[in-house]
């Protein structure tokens, strides 16, 4: 991971890796040989509370920005994440089929969600925001 920047909202500390892109819903996604890595940022997992449950789409299926793209039961929230790219769901974190707790422990390593063979990457990148 490059650098990290923190911030503080009450009592609750935030890490940001600045080698990624962010989603206003929550999400970071990291380039990486041409597909995207997806997951959720520390910040969201932090305020759902504790994940029991992770339902992501299959490997293959087509997404459009927007759409949904996977499901997140905490101990607070019921949330329905969409797609913050379009393209196809190359591969799962299998991982988060036994261990969905795995997105709190560690949001932008182990705990990340999908990875996507993008279809519009150099035109829907430019509507994500930087770690800043």
């Amino acid at each position: 991971m490059s650098e990290i920047l923190q911030f503080t909202v009450d009592k609750f500390s935030f890490t940001i890796p600045t080698d990624r892109l962010y989603h206003p819903d929550g999400l970071w996604i990291l380039e990486r040989d041409n597909r995207l890595l997806v997951g959720v940022t520390d910040f969201f997992q932090q305020n759902s509370g504790d994940v029991a449950f992770a339902e992501v789409a299959e490997p293959g299926t087509a997404v459009a920005t927007g759409e949904r793209l996977a499901n997140i039961e905490t101990i607070k929230v019921d949330a329905e994440l969409t797609s913050p790219v379009s393209g196809t769901v190359a591969e799962v974190n299998e991982k988060l089929e036994l261990e969905a707790e795995i997105i709190n422990q560690d949001p932008y390593d182990a705990g990340w969600l999908v990875i996507i063979e993008p279809t519009a990457w150099v035109t829907e990148r430019a509507a994500l925001m930087s770690p800043e």
